[in-house]
């Protein structure tokens, strides 16, 4: 096979597919580009096949992957595709999640309450907590301490390492749906018994101050992380018209969306942990920064997660990414 014959013979065919593949094409267009790109395919594996690499290879080849992006499309730019994230899929798959995030609040909270209301109503169970003067100093000195030990920054990082592992652990763990329950239930009795101790030493008070500031976001990231667990559990357990597999793989795909929003939100909580929940600054303040800060996330979730939701947004990825789903009757 003679490169520059077949280079001659062609001229014309190769030079109205790169016309197509650079014009805007009706549905004739389409079926034209299409055969004329299998006719230049088959053109470069006979190149390929008698000369190897050759200057009409390469030029054809070039050809071809226009025609192949006009086919099948370019990805987005990583702009396109950040903005997405940020605007569709995490606010969508933050929505979906919003009422099993509200029962397991709810449950959580009145465990913590009522255990804490449980211990602080028998003196004989506090006393089992340890011996008297150090709970005392507990109460007095090393809760409120333990804001102000530690320089801010290296504490907002500690405390947002810790949240975040105990995320992961809801997020990586949750498939078997008990262990996203087990943190939950474990973290509930340990607020409790902190707010038994404060409160057998009238400091209950003193508890909720320095709690609420940074732990409304806090907590709401934790209550999401296990939500987002038991949605990969039952999302198995109940695939509906799908395979387990598939059902399986895709709440797995949107958790991961999910896990990469709540790093962000757990930093952003870990910064007023850090640097507002033990520091001199006027109670009403330090709250009011740790409720915007819960408002903005709970806007982000609720209001424009509920408006990317109703325009089909789950969370998952875009087909192109993800790969074209099995289909299904009915």
């Amino acid at each position: 096979m003679d490169a520059d014959a077949l280079t001659d013979a062609r001229r014309a065919e190769w030079a109205r597919l790169d016309e197509l593949s650079r014009a805007r094409l009706d549905g004739a267009g389409v079926d034209e580009l299409i055969i004329r790109y299998r006719a230049a395919s088959a053109d470069l594996a006979e190149l390929k096949t008698s000369v190897g690499d050759s200057p009409q290879g390469a030029h054809l080849s070039t050809m071809l992957v226009r025609a192949r992006l006009r086919l099948t499309g370019a990805t987005d730019s990583i702009l396109t595709q950040v903005s997405r994230f940020f605007v569709l899929q995490l606010p969508a798959a933050l929505y979906r999640l919003r009422w099993t995030t509200l029962v397991i609040a709810l449950a959580f909270i009145a465990i913590a309450v009522g255990y804490a209301a449980w211990i602080s109503s028998d003196p004989e169970l506090v006393a089992t907590l340890g011996p008297p003067e150090l709970l005392a100093q507990y109460a007095d000195e090393s809760f409120t301490g333990y804001y102000t030990e530690n320089p801010a920054a290296v504490f907002m990082g500690m405390v947002w390492t810790n949240n975040a592992w105990l995320a992961m652990q809801c997020v990586l763990f949750g498939i078997t749906g008990l262990w996203p329950i087990y943190i939950m239930v474990e973290n509930a009795k340990g607020l409790g018994t902190s707010g038994a101790v404060m409160a057998a030493h009238d400091q209950a008070d003193v508890m909720v101050l320095y709690i609420l500031p940074h732990g409304m976001l806090e907590m709401t990231c934790l209550f999401v992380a296990a939500a987002g667990g038991l949605h990969l559990f039952w999302s198995w357990v109940a695939p509906g018209n799908r395979s387990r597999g598939e059902s399986l793989a895709a709440e797995g795909r949107a958790l991961a969306t999910v896990s990469l929003g709540l790093v962000f939100a757990l930093f952003l909580a870990g910064l007023v942990e850090g640097f507002v929940t033990g520091w001199a600054l006027p109670w009403p303040v330090k709250i009011g920064i740790g409720a915007a800060a819960l408002a903005v996330f709970l806007i982000y979730m609720l209001v424009i997660g509920g408006r990317a939701y109703r325009r089909g947004e789950t969370g998952d990825l875009v087909e192109y990414e993800a790969g074209t789903p099995r289909l299904v009757a009915g």
